[in-house]
C-alpha cells in the first residue's frame, strides 16, 4: 500500500474539500430538488460574508488610503478566483471612471487562463512572484490574494513577494481563521461557507462569497473616493450607448430636467455627469464647477455646498 502524499493529506483536511451531507443524494434528485438544495446552500453565503465585515472594513480602509497616495489594487488568483478578480477589476473603469491600471487582476496562466483552464499554472509560488514583477507592483500598491483553499502556491507566492516589497496585503479565502497560517497577510478575510454542494467545486459557494467580497472592496472604496452621488454612479464613462443614456437619466433624476435639457447640460459639461450636476445644482459656470469639484476632491455634495474635502 503506497503512502499518501503530503499534498493529498493537506487537501483532504481543507474545509473547502469536505463532503456536504445535505447534498449527498443529489445524484438521485429531480431537477427541482437539485435546485432547492443549491439555493438553500447559497443562502448560507451571505451569512458567512457578514461574519467578515470587520475585516472587510479594515481592507477598504487600506485600499482607500493606497488609492489616495497613488497606489493601485492588484488581485492575484488562479482558476475561478483569478477570473473573479479580473472581472471585478475590468468593471471599475466603466462604472467608476477609473484608469485601467488602478485595479488589476492577475491570474495564474495569464490571459489564456481567463477563457480556458491552464492546469498546473497555479502550482509554483515563483509564478506568483514573477507575475507581480511583470506587472510592476510597487510598495504603495495593495495586493489581495484570492484562493478558496488559502493554499494555492501561485497566490501565496504573489502575496509573499508583495509583502517583501512593503505592500499592504489582503487575502480572501474560505478557510477558517483558526487555520489561516500565512503571516505575511495584513488582513485575512475568511468567509467560511461550508462544504460545497459538489465536493471541492469551489466555483459554487466559495466563488459566490469571493464575488460578494470583491464587490464590497471596490464599491466601498470608490464611494469613499467620491465616485457616487446619493446611490448613483457619477464618474461612469460614456463608452457605449447604454452608458450614454444612463448618464442622461442620472442627470434627469437629480435635476428634474427633461431629456433634451439633460442632454444639453451633459454636452456643456463635456459628458461628465459630476460636472453637469454641480453646474445645475449650484447654479455656477463650467469653470466654477470644475474648481469646486477639485476643492471637494470629486465629491458632488461638497462641491455643491462649496466645501473643501476633509478626510474623515
Amino acid at each position: 500500500m503506497s503512502q499518501e502524499s503530503p499534498l493529498f493529506s493537506e487537501i483532504q483536511q481543507l474545509a473547502t474539500e469536505q463532503r456536504n451531507p445535505r447534498s449527498a443524494q443529489i445524484d438521485t434528485a429531480s431537477v427541482r430538488e437539485i435546485l432547492e438544495i443549491m439555493n438553500a446552500e447559497d443562502q448560507l453565503v451571505a451569512e458567512a460574508v457578514h461574519t467578515q465585515l470587520d475585516q472587510i472594513e479594515e481592507a477598504v480602509g487600506i485600499i482607500e488610503s493606497a488609492f489616495r497616495q497613488g497606489g493601485r489594487l492588484f488581485y492575484a488568483g488562479a482558476g475561478t478566483s483569478g477570473r473573479l478578480g479580473i472581472l471585478d477589476a475590468s468593471e471599475c473603469p466603466p462604472t467608476f471612471g477609473t484608469k485601467p491600471d488602478m485595479v488589476q487582476g492577475i491570474i495564474a496562466g495569464g490571459l489564456p487562463a481567463v477563457f480556458q483552464s491552464q492546469e498546473g499554472a497555479e502550482d509554483l509560488e515563483e509564478g506568483g512572484r514573477q507575475a507581480l514583477i511583470e506587472a510592476g507592483v510597487r510598495p504603495l500598491d495593495v495586493v489581495c490574494g484570492i484562493a478558496a483553499s488559502r493554499r494555492t502556491p501561485f497566490v501565496v507566492g504573489a502575496v509573499k513577494y508583495a509583502k517583501s516589497l512593503g505592500c499592504k496585503t489582503l487575502f480572501i479565502t474560505c478557510t477558517p481563521r483558526s487555520a489561516f497560517n500565512l503571516d505575511v497577510v495584513d488582513v485575512p478575510i475568511c468567509a467560511v461557507v461550508g462544504p460545497e454542494v459538489i465536493m471541492g467545486s469551489t466555483r459554487m459557494k466559495s466563488g459566490t462569497a469571493q464575488k460578494l467580497i470583491l464587490n464590497m472592496l471596490t464599491t466601498a472604496s470608490m464611494i469613499r473616493l467620491g465616485k457616487v452621488y446619493e446611490n448613483m454612479m457619477v464618474d461612469l464613462q460614456m463608452t457605449n450607448a447604454k452608458l450614454v443614456e444612463r448618464s442622461k437619466r442620472t442627470v434627469m433624476t437629480v435635476t428634474g430636467l427633461d431629456y433634451g435639457a439633460a442632454s444639453n447640460l451633459l454636452n456643456e459639461a463635456g459628458g461628465h455627469v459630476k460636472t453637469a450636476l454641480v453646474i445645475h445644482l449650484a447654479g455656477v459656470s463650467l469653470k466654477e464647477a470644475l474648481e469646486r469639484l477639485d476643492r471637494a476632491d470629486g465629491f458632488v455634495r461638497l462641491a455643491v455646498q462649496n466645501q473643501s474635502y476633509s478626510p474623515s
